[in-house]
């Protein structure tokens, strides 16, 4: 049996009921969900300051939700590596994700990679939204 594989990405620090949601609805997607933990330098790059909680926190944070397959740190450099590695057949964003987004369909595509690509959506963004709970 062919098993067909969800990618997630985020930062997930302070792991909250919004985050839980997310990757409940993502895994309704596939067989296999496997969660990318940015990177602490990363988020750094993006949000201009460190995570609360440090990339190992997160990872095992994201490693203990059940439904959660496989969770590992994303790279440093190349954000689309992961990707390649994982080559799943569907990758979801969060309803506010930003970072690496832009043209994401074209950059996959010049590495031969052709996932379906869904747009959460959110879960009482006024509520459980980490800015807002940091």
């Amino acid at each position: 049996m062919l098993m067909k594989k969800v990618l997630c990405f985020g930062s997930f620090d302070v792991l909250h009921p919004g985050h839980i949601y997310y990757l409940r609805e993502a895994k309704k997607l596939g067989d296999y969900l496997v969660v990318v933990v940015a990177r602490d330098q990363t988020i750094r790059e993006v949000k201009g300051k460190l995570p609360k909680y440090d990339e190992s926190q997160r990872l095992q944070q994201v490693s203990a939700v059940p439904f959660v397959d496989k969770a590992v740190l994303g790279y440093d450099g190349d954000k689309y590596k992961i990707v390649e590695e994982t080559d799943p057949e569907v990758i979801c964003l969060g309803y506010d994700q930003k970072s690496f987004t832009y043209n994401l369909e074209e950059q996959l595509r010049q590495r031969g990679l052709h996932p379906h690509i869904y747009r959460m959506k959110p879960y009482k963004e006024d509520t459980y939204k980490s800015s807002k709970l940091k």
